[in-house]
């Protein structure tokens, strides 16, 4: 979207007053980095993306709610306007955390419900694992055959794979029937390419389905909830440090 909408234009004015979201930089430190320049390139591995400009890059991590708006002079949306599907209306921006305004006044907008989006200069996108679409099997066994950290933190690790957030995992794991805590040293090679397939499937599905909302472990994830294949409890707990379920029959 972004690369279809917002490149080559002049940046005038810049929104970075969300101290939390723009964390570690001052209000108006990338303000100040980018008014008078241009978007010249869009990269995206997982939930981060990053656009060159004729300066600093500019990263952007959507977290598990944003959601990339680009709106015209009047603040009505031309494109990400599916965000608007659950009842607001057209230019009802009260969850923006970060704005790039152009010179023609249309503009780059970061809607963030849960605020968990990102937004920095010159992002260590180095340090990005391979996306969770494109990583292979090998780069996938050789992840998963480091340390001894339970599955499901690996999974989540974005350094190891782009991409993999907290519903997304618990929808692997479950696909693959593996239990999350379980530490990787001990995946058998059966079961890292069954969590190979079961990366690949999940995230098709997701894509397919217009998010990870739409997973089918998702409804099951509350108190009272049933194993969708198998009918079995589901069983709560932390791992990696965010809220988990698993199947109590399956994934033991």
């Amino acid at each position: 979207m972004i690369e279809k909408t917002a490149l080559g234009r002049p940046i005038v004015d810049v929104d970075d007053s969300d101290t939390y979201v723009c964390r570690p930089h001052a209000p108006g430190e990338i303000r100040a980095a980018l008014v008078g320049r241009r978007l010249t390139a869009v990269h995206r591995r997982g939930k981060s993306m990053w656009c060159d400009t004729s300066g600093p890059v500019l990263g952007i991590h959507l977290g598990m709610s944003g959601r990339m708006v680009f709106a015209d002079g009047h603040g009505e949306e031309i494109d990400g306007g599916d965000y608007w599907e659950r009842g607001r209306r057209l230019g009802d921006h009260r969850f923006l955390r970060f704005a790039l305004t152009f010179a023609d006044g249309a503009s780059l907008l970061l809607i963030d419900p849960r605020r968990l989006g990102r937004v920095r200069l010159d992002p260590p996108v180095e340090a990005l694992g391979p996306d969770a679409r494109d990583v292979t099997r090998d780069q996938f066994r050789a992840l998963m055959a480091r340390g001894t950290a339970p599955v499901k933190a690996r999974l989540l690790d974005q350094e190891a794979v782009a991409g993999i957030g907290n519903l997304l995992a618990d929808q692997v794991l479950w696909l693959a029937k593996v239990n999350p805590a379980r530490p990787v040293d001990e995946l058998s090679r059966v079961r890292v390419d069954r969590l190979y397939a079961a990366v690949h499937d999940a995230v098709e599905a997701a894509v397919e389905g217009g998010g990870v909302h739409t997973l089918s472990v998702v409804p099951a994830r509350e108190p009272g909830g049933r194993c969708p294949r198998c009918g079995a409890a589901m069983r709560r707990g932390t791992v990696g440090g965010r809220t988990t379920w698993w199947c109590s029959r399956e994934q033991r």
